[in-house]
Formats: C-alpha cells, structure tokens, sequence
C-alpha cells in the first residue's frame, strides 16, 4: 500500500520476525543496515550521515506465550550537526533497549482486560504486532534515534551562553529580552517644558 491510500510509508530499515517463529525457540539476530537504508535513515533522522548502524537482538516468548519479549544492543557511527556552528559533529551511538509485543486483538480490544499497573516502565507496556510479525529492524532505528546527543556539539565550541536558567530560557535569550532600563525621571525631566 502506498502512502496516498493512508498506509504509513515503508521504514527505512525494516527486519521482520515472525511472532510464531519466536513462539517455538527463541530467536537471536544480528541485523545491520545497508548503505542505502543508512542513508534513508539518516534523512529521516536528520542526521548528515550514518556511517555504520547495527544490532543484536534477541526475541523470546513471555506470559505464556501470548507475547515477545524483545532486547537488543545497538551500535551506531553517526555525524550530527553541531547547534552552535552547524560543524559536522561525528559521535558513535551504544544503546541497550526492550520492548514487549503483544498480538493487536490484546490491545485494541476493549473486552480483554489486561492489568496494566501504572508504575511499570515503558518496555513492559506492549506495543502490538502487527500481523503476528515484529519489525526489529524499525525498532533499532527508533532506538538509535532516542539515543542521539539532542544537542551536539563541535569540539572546543564553548556552550556557556547556553546553559539552562530555571524557567527554561538561555542566558542569552534573557539578556536579549531584558535590555538596560532607562531611568523612568531622566526622560520625564526632558519631556519637562523648560520657563
């Protein structure tokens, strides 16, 4: 399907599992990404490039079997773009990750009741397979993209003016909004008329 009938487009770097297959062993993968998924990753992301994307990632069956427990490690070269001086900023990306699938009927389903208790983290609240398959290759790139520097930086650049004050604004953008105050009594005195 293409985008126009309202499909999402195709991921860039896309490894199916299927659900059934990890039901009867547990699967383990190695998946790296091609020069061109790395470069359609990279638009995506707006990176300047990925040098290198790769992953380990293993899937077993939990609770029964009714869903896939997923972890893997992935290891990325990127170059980011520096917020500063728009540099190139080279940076290599390691990131741990889980996730917890479960059928769409379990999740969508308003009938099924599942106890979802508040206080657990977000990899064992599950996100649904879509057809029975699991798409490990998406969820490295969703991964990759947590883990990237949100604020990158070429080397030796001095981030002093950009430290976080308490409400959130800049130290720069502060000194910008509060320019020096005229005393209110000297402009008074020249609007004064003069006998």
């Amino acid at each position: 399907m293409s985008p126009a009938n309202g499909a999402l487009p195709a991921p860039e770097f896309s490894r199916v599992v299927n659900a059934d297959t990890v039901r009867r062993a547990e699967v383990s993968e190695t998946i790296e990404a091609t020069e061109a998924e790395r470069r359609a990753l990279a638009e995506r992301l707006e990176l300047e490039a990925i040098g290198s994307l790769t992953a380990t990632v293993k899937l077993r069956a939990v609770r029964g079997g009714q869903m896939i427990r997923v972890s893997g490690q992935l290891e990325a070269d990127v170059v980011q773009t520096c917020v500063v001086t728009l540099e190139p900023v080279p940076a290599h990306v390691s990131e741990r990750f889980e996730a917890l699938f479960a059928p769409e009927s379990m999740i969508e389903d308003p009938g099924l009741e599942i106890d979802f208790d508040a206080s657990l983290s977000d990899e064992d609240v599950p996100e649904p397979m879509e057809n029975n398959r699991i798409d490990i290759g998406e969820l490295t790139a969703q991964h990759l993209s947590l883990g990237l520097d949100p604020y990158p930086h070429a080397e030796g650049v001095d981030f002093e003016g950009y430290r976080e004050h308490e409400e959130g604004e800049t130290a720069e953008e502060e000194a910008a909004e509060e320019p020096e105050k005229p005393n209110p009594f000297a402009v008074l005195q020249k609007l004064k008329p003069r006998d």
